[in-house]
């Protein structure tokens, strides 16, 4: 049996239309820096570099390591990390200020990313500045980091907010000034998939050079949105594990991967089997847990109780799951409760070479669905113990 059974529409010329996606799409993951700007997460230096090495293990061909200039110990975490010998390059954040790009550059990081607010909104009420001194601003620090031998991306933040000839300028003097990498970032998640395709469409034919995506979930479109750059000229795309973030969060590493993966025929080289184990390993660091329905690595996504359900299932796990859960490292999971079936207690009895009529299944299958009205799941225990009491009471009867 195949590892996946998707929409055959997927691929359909009629569907796909103008919808196409570059030929090499870089990930940079995010979780030890924006991810960390979850509120009451701090992730220790050995923690960071243990989510490093599992990135690199993985493949995740960039890791956003931090903020050097956030202080002498996240500097001293990223160094170890860049030292690490991965074959991940090392990206770092920094502010457009000789300072922070002082610390990106002894952090031994690869490339930095320079970044500054550009909206009316950003201008006025945090940057207190005006857009002739954000200019300056970018020139200036552009070329300090190539003067200082560290590879400049620029960003603006707050991009889906910021007027189209304001956003052009930025772009333009960015490029001119030797920016290797430029980037939009939707930072309240409040841009449309039609923005974000006007937007990447509109200024790929400005300047020749990489573009990338930061793009925030507040009204869940971050998947959707990543995909939609992804087809209108970005070739990098920001992630974090968990998609955890600020707020409402980040596009999700897992959710990107797989989804280009399995939906798109467009394989990563990324190691999906093992997101389910990166995925927990995050969460037990920060003390959140993972919701039970997030994609993926959640528990209950490969978990299934009713009974309708289960007997597909038993015939056919695609009946009800697109890929198999080995896939991502994880593994099917059949409980009882409230809506189980026949089908399910057959199979444990089965499975535990007990006889039993029908009658003696209903008896069984009844008393789990009223234990499961009460108490939701049933531990095996309980099933064990459910089975073996009311097989005596028959045999007794």
């Amino acid at each position: 049996m195949n590892d996946v059974a998707v929409s055959p529409y997927n691929t359909m010329p009629e569907v796909l239309n103008d919808f196409s996606l570059p030929e090499n799409i870089v990930i940079y993951d995010s979780t030890l820096r924006d991810g960390e700007q979850m509120p009451g997460i701090s992730f220790s230096s050995d923690q960071k570099l243990t989510i490093a090495r599992k990135l690199d293990e993985i493949g995740v061909p960039e890791i956003e390591a931090g903020f050097p200039a956030v202080s002498k110990k996240e500097q001293e975490t990223v160094k170890k990390i860049a030292c690490e010998g991965l074959n991940a390059k090392i990206l770092v954040l920094s502010r457009l200020k000789k300072e922070d790009i002082d610390a990106a550059i002894q952090s031994d990081a690869d490339m930095v990313l320079l970044f500054i607010a550009s909206s009316p909104l950003h201008l006025k009420y945090k940057l207190h500045r005006s857009k002739e001194e954000i200019k300056e601003k970018v020139v200036e620090s552009i070329g300090y980091a190539k003067d200082h031998g560290i590879t400049p991306s620029f960003s603006t933040e707050d991009s889906t907010r910021t007027p189209l000839l304001f956003l052009e300028e930025l772009v333009t003097l960015a490029y001119e000034s030797g920016a290797k990498r430029i980037g939009f970032t939707d930072t309240v998640g409040c841009a449309t998939p039609q923005t974000i395709h006007y937007l990447f469409t509109h200024m790929r034919q400005l300047v020749p050079t990489p573009f990338s995506a930061h793009l925030h979930n507040d009204f869940g479109f971050g998947l959707t949105n990543a995909l939609t750059a992804l087809s209108s000229g970005a070739t990098h795309i920001c992630t974090t594990i968990n998609g955890w973030g600020e707020r409402a969060g980040n596009v999700s590493l897992e959710q990107l991967v797989m989804a280009l993966k399995i939906l798109y025929n467009k394989d990563l080289g990324i190691d999906t089997t093992k997101f389910t184990e990166l995925s927990k390993t995050v969460s037990n660091f920060t003390g959140i847990p993972i919701p039970k329905t997030h994609p993926f690595v959640g528990d209950n996504i490969f978990t299934h109780e009713s009974g309708i359900h289960v007997a597909a299932i038993l015939e056919n796990p695609h009946t009800y799951e697109p890929i198999s859960p080995e896939l991502v490292g994880s593994k099917r999971n059949l409980v009882l409760g409230k809506h189980s079936g026949k089908h399910m207690i057959k199979q444990i009895l089965h499975d535990h070479d007990i006889d039993a009529d029908e009658k003696l299944v209903a008896n069984i299958t009844a008393q789990i669905k009223e234990l499961g009205e009460k108490n939701g799941y049933i531990s095996n225990e309980e099933i064990m113990h459910i089975i073996g009491k009311k097989t005596e009471e028959y045999n007794d009867g």
